[in-house]
Protein backbone atom coordinates (compact mmCIF):
# COMPACT_ATOMS: atom_id res chain seq x y z
CA UNK A 1 0.00 0.00 0.00
CA UNK A 2 1.32 3.42 -0.84
CA UNK A 3 2.02 6.11 1.71
CA UNK A 4 -0.88 8.06 0.19
CA UNK A 5 -3.42 5.36 1.02
CA UNK A 6 -5.91 7.54 2.85
CA UNK A 7 -7.88 10.29 1.17
CA UNK A 8 -10.54 12.70 2.38
CA UNK A 9 -13.58 11.21 0.63
CA UNK A 10 -14.02 14.17 -1.69
CA UNK A 11 -13.81 16.72 1.10
CA UNK A 12 -15.91 14.81 3.62
CA UNK A 13 -15.90 16.28 7.13
CA UNK A 14 -13.80 15.24 10.13
CA UNK A 15 -12.27 11.74 10.18
CA UNK A 16 -14.40 10.24 7.41
CA UNK A 17 -11.54 8.80 5.37
CA UNK A 18 -11.08 5.43 3.75
CA UNK A 19 -8.27 3.46 2.11
CA UNK A 20 -8.23 5.16 -1.29
CA UNK A 21 -5.98 2.51 -2.81
CA UNK A 22 -8.56 -0.16 -1.98
CA UNK A 23 -11.46 1.87 -3.37
CA UNK A 24 -9.59 2.62 -6.59
CA UNK A 25 -7.99 -0.83 -6.88
CA UNK A 26 -8.09 -1.61 -10.61
CA UNK A 27 -8.37 -5.36 -10.00
CA UNK A 28 -11.38 -4.89 -7.73
CA UNK A 29 -13.02 -2.47 -10.15
CA UNK A 30 -12.41 -4.77 -13.12
CA UNK A 31 -13.98 -7.65 -11.20
CA UNK A 32 -16.97 -5.47 -10.29
CA UNK A 33 -17.38 -4.37 -13.91
CA UNK A 34 -17.08 -8.00 -15.02
CA UNK A 35 -20.07 -8.99 -12.91
CA UNK A 36 -22.30 -6.73 -14.98
CA UNK A 37 -24.43 -6.14 -11.91
CA UNK A 38 -24.29 -2.35 -11.52
CA UNK A 39 -27.53 -0.56 -12.37
CA UNK A 40 -29.44 -3.79 -12.92
CA UNK A 41 -33.05 -4.29 -11.81
CA UNK A 42 -33.96 -5.71 -8.42
CA UNK A 43 -33.64 -9.47 -8.02
CA UNK A 44 -35.59 -11.63 -5.59
CA UNK A 45 -32.46 -13.40 -4.24
CA UNK A 46 -30.81 -10.12 -3.20
CA UNK A 47 -34.07 -8.73 -1.84
CA UNK A 48 -34.42 -11.87 0.27
CA UNK A 49 -30.92 -11.36 1.70
CA UNK A 50 -31.71 -7.85 2.95
CA UNK A 51 -35.07 -8.97 4.34
CA UNK A 52 -33.37 -11.73 6.33
CA UNK A 53 -30.64 -9.32 7.49
CA UNK A 54 -33.30 -6.93 8.83
CA UNK A 55 -35.00 -9.75 10.66
CA UNK A 56 -31.86 -11.32 12.15
CA UNK A 57 -30.33 -8.01 13.22
CA UNK A 58 -33.67 -6.54 14.28
CA UNK A 59 -32.88 -3.41 12.30
CA UNK A 60 -35.11 -1.37 9.96
CA UNK A 61 -32.44 -0.92 7.26
CA UNK A 62 -30.37 -3.45 5.33
CA UNK A 63 -28.44 -2.96 2.11
CA UNK A 64 -26.43 -4.92 -0.43
CA UNK A 65 -23.84 -2.26 -1.33
CA UNK A 66 -21.42 -2.21 -4.22
CA UNK A 67 -18.68 0.42 -4.40
CA UNK A 68 -18.02 1.74 -7.87
CA UNK A 69 -15.39 4.35 -8.73
CA UNK A 70 -17.34 7.39 -7.53
CA UNK A 71 -20.46 6.00 -5.86
CA UNK A 72 -21.99 3.40 -3.64
CA UNK A 73 -24.83 1.57 -5.42
CA UNK A 74 -27.40 -0.63 -3.69
CA UNK A 75 -28.33 -3.86 -5.43
CA UNK A 76 -30.96 -4.46 -2.74
CA UNK A 77 -32.31 -2.32 0.06
CA UNK A 78 -34.92 -2.34 2.79
CA UNK A 79 -35.84 0.79 4.72
CA UNK A 80 -33.65 3.08 2.63
CA UNK A 81 -34.98 4.93 -0.41
CA UNK A 82 -31.93 6.08 -2.43
CA UNK A 83 -30.60 3.63 -5.02
CA UNK A 84 -27.09 5.04 -4.61
CA UNK A 85 -25.01 7.55 -2.67
CA UNK A 86 -21.75 9.34 -3.19
CA UNK A 87 -18.69 7.81 -1.57
CA UNK A 88 -18.65 10.48 1.14
CA UNK A 89 -21.81 8.85 2.53
CA UNK A 90 -20.47 5.32 2.41
CA UNK A 91 -19.94 3.29 5.56
CA UNK A 92 -19.16 0.26 3.43
CA UNK A 93 -16.00 1.93 2.05
CA UNK A 94 -14.31 1.38 5.42
CA UNK A 95 -14.41 -2.39 4.86
CA UNK A 96 -12.24 -2.27 1.76
CA UNK A 97 -8.63 -3.15 2.25
CA UNK A 98 -9.33 -5.03 5.47
CA UNK A 99 -9.69 -8.72 6.10
CA UNK A 100 -11.86 -8.59 9.22
CA UNK A 101 -15.60 -8.21 9.50
CA UNK A 102 -16.44 -4.62 10.39
CA UNK A 103 -19.14 -4.13 13.01
CA UNK A 104 -19.93 -0.63 14.24
CA UNK A 105 -22.62 -0.99 16.93
CA UNK A 106 -23.41 2.73 16.99
CA UNK A 107 -22.35 4.86 14.02
CA UNK A 108 -22.75 8.03 16.08
CA UNK A 109 -19.90 6.92 18.36
CA UNK A 110 -17.35 5.96 15.68
CA UNK A 111 -15.10 8.79 14.46
CA UNK A 112 -15.22 7.45 10.89
CA UNK A 113 -18.99 7.65 10.66
CA UNK A 114 -20.21 10.09 13.32
CA UNK A 115 -20.33 13.02 10.87
CA UNK A 116 -21.72 11.06 7.93
CA UNK A 117 -24.88 12.80 6.65
CA UNK A 118 -26.71 9.46 6.65
CA UNK A 119 -25.97 9.19 10.36
CA UNK A 120 -26.64 12.82 11.31
CA UNK A 121 -29.50 13.45 8.88
CA UNK A 122 -33.10 12.27 8.67
CA UNK A 123 -32.06 8.71 7.78
CA UNK A 124 -30.42 8.43 11.23
CA UNK A 125 -28.56 5.21 10.38
CA UNK A 126 -27.11 3.67 13.56
CA UNK A 127 -25.85 0.09 12.98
Amino acid sequence: MSTNSVTDLANAPMGASFPADAVRDPIRLKALDGLGILDTPAEHAFDAIVAVACEICEMPIALVSLLDRERQWFKARVGFEPAETTLDRSIFAFTLGGSEILVIPDLTLDARSAVNPLVTGPEAIRF
